[in-house]
């Protein structure tokens, strides 16, 4: 029989639909408390870690979730591990655990689109098929997964893609990584490598920042300061920025403020292609380190815990360039 632990953080997957319509926090979890899910040789304990809105999860709650998985693997000889949460900023809380955790651990995180009282609610579904994703063999080295809405996804890469649509998640490009199908996982690929980081703390003062048509360099001389530990701009199509926001990039990297460049578009990686004034090319001629694979969000959690691993110059640069590193 294999062992699940449920960490319950809070979001929408438990929360409830009031009178009037408004969805509202809960002071006890309905899903944690659901006695109906039908498992088979699964033993499920359930724990509410904190009970949040996920615009209210920083880097320090998510470092509260990876210590408490650790424990639960190292001490306490749990198979696998569950994580509800809110879908606003689910995929960086997901990719947080991804990196500061080890690879081996079945870890799966989930929430729901609709309130657990809102009619077609997707919360206890979601739960129990990210249980059975916990507790299968073929989860074990294949880092945090996502499960929602019958699809398995890599934290890597899954992004949420609709405000309020129950196909939300996504994950561009490469799509998911496997399917719930009769309360079985079943799993497509495996993972391609991927370095996690122990870490004891979280840093602040790293920021995303999207490029825009007509960008100056205002915003990067604001943020040039000794609060700022570093930045992740989302650049223009395969991964440029206007010219005049050049000068100011460029103070802040004289300054030895990392900068990582991504791209703001929905599919493909940021690659310096084009050699121009702001183009790819002389980005990284610049300094600025090419993050090829991740959105900005998912690069600002990774600078966040590269940073705090005490990673500089030529190890953070090489950590930040991949998405699989």
């Amino acid at each position: 029989m294999k062992k699940i632990l449920a960490l319950h953080t809070g979001g929408t997957i438990s929360m409830s639909q009031s009178s009037t319509g408004e969805v509202v926090t809960n002071k006890t979890n309905p899903i944690a408390n659901q006695q109906v899910i039908p498992l088979n040789e699964i033993e499920l304990v359930n724990e509410e870690v904190f009970n949040l809105p996920s615009p209210h999860i920083t880097p320090k709650e998510m470092l509260k979730i990876t210590n408490r998985i650790k424990t639960a693997f190292m001490d306490e000889n749990y198979d696998g591990v569950v994580v509800t949460h809110g879908t606003d900023t689910l995929e960086e809380t997901a990719y947080f655990l991804d990196l500061t955790l080890p690879n081996s651990y079945p870890v799966v995180v989930t929430g729901a689109m609709r309130s657990s009282n809102e009619i077609g609610s997707d919360g206890l579904y979601n739960f129990q098929a990210a249980i059975e994703v916990a507790a299968s063999d073929d989860a074990q080295n294949k880092g945090v997964l996502v499960a929602m809405n019958e699809e398995i996804h890599s934290a890597r890469f899954v992004t949420k893609t609709h405000t309020t649509n129950v196909a939300t998640f996504r994950t561009p490009t490469l799509g998911p990584i496997g399917m719930v199908s009769h309360n079985k996982a079943k799993f497509f690929t495996t993972l391609i490598g991927n370095e996690y980081c122990d870490i004891e703390t979280v840093i602040d003062g790293v920021y995303l920042i999207k490029a825009y048509a007509g960008m100056d360099s205002t915003i990067f001389d604001i943020l040039n300061n000794d609060q700022t530990k570093g930045i992740v701009i989302e650049g223009l199509g395969a991964g440029n920025v206007p010219p005049k926001s050049l000068p100011g990039i460029k103070k802040l990297i004289d300054n030895e403020i990392p900068v990582i460049l991504v791209s703001r578009c929905y599919n493909g990686t940021a690659q310096p292609i084009y050699d121009y004034e702001g183009g790819g090319i002389e980005l990284e001629k610049m300094g600025l380190t090419i993050c090829h694979g991740l959105n900005g969000q998912k690069a600002r959690i990774k600078l966040i815990v590269g940073l705090s691993a005490n990673k500089k110059d030529y190890d953070l640069a090489q950590f930040m360039m991949s998405a699989t590193s």
